[in-house]
């Protein structure tokens, strides 16, 4: 599964609040063993929030988690736009969420408010604990949250918990060398593509050093390749350390 993060919001981009979502998110997952896979911080634009919407789509093993712009109001594009690209298909009337927004608002509900129940057709609805005013979700694959992080945030500990809560083990090996990336390259080149590889070069004292990353679900294969940069360490007399094993 690649879990993908879309939070809406030009309030954030400008600086005039600030982003709780993807350290709210990147830790929900890891409770689970889940890692995000992308995110995306974009304004209320229609047209780049739907070709991010689209690039995620596109991936046939996506998991979307987007925050923002379900509301009544005019930059309040999420909606539609999820529609558009995810049904497309008009915005349908949910007859429950519809009676909740009534329930709560009275005839405060129109002109505006009674239209946060126009979504997506075949949307399930998800629970919001706060004021019972539901976000939306298609395919279990794809979910809409409000940007509200006091409402969006509990919303999605249940979705995660629900459906995102077995996971494979995933097995990670680093070290740290007295090298730069360059001495490793032709090694880092026959790891293969089900090995996560990670290369961070660093300098202390003026000295190259890198840390180096791999990681994956085969414990055995992964242990494989990790020793293989071991030995051309040692056969070099290069330094390292072992960070974690």
């Amino acid at each position: 599964m690649n879990f993908y993060a879309v939070i809406i919001g030009t309030e954030i981009l400008n600086s005039r609040r600030e982003d709780k979502h993807f350290d709210f998110l990147k830790k929900e997952l890891a409770k689970y063993g889940h890692e995000l896979f992308g995110s995306f911080i974009v304004k209320d634009d229609e047209t780049l929030i739907k070709n991010t919407y689209k690039m995620i789509k596109e991936d046939d093993n996506s998991i979307l988690f987007s925050f923002g712009g379900i509301g009544s109001t005019p930059d309040d594009l999420t909606r539609q736009i999820a529609a558009d690209v995810f049904t497309s298909s008009p915005l349908q009337t949910n007859e429950k969420f519809k009676q909740d927004i009534l329930d709560k608002f009275g005839d405060e509900a129109y002109p505006h408010r009674i239209h946060m129940a126009d979504i997506p057709k075949g949307s399930d609805l998800i629970f919001n604990p706060v004021n019972n005013m539901s976000a939306f979700s298609l395919e279990n694959r794809f979910f809409f949250v409000p940007g509200f992080p006091s409402m969006a945030h509990p919303m999605l500990e249940n979705v995660i918990a629900e459906y995102f809560s077995e996971s494979k083990k995933k097995y990670r090996y680093t070290l740290v060398a007295k090298t730069s990336e360059n001495t490793l390259i032709t090694l880092m080149n026959q790891v293969p593509q089900n090995i996560e590889l990670s290369s961070l070069p660093m300098f202390k004292d003026s000295k190259p050093l890198v840390e180096l990353s791999l990681s994956g679900y085969e414990d055995v294969l992964v242990k494989k390749y990790f020793e293989m940069f071991k030995t051309e360490l040692e056969e070099k007399k290069i330094e390292y350390s072992i960070l974690d094993a």
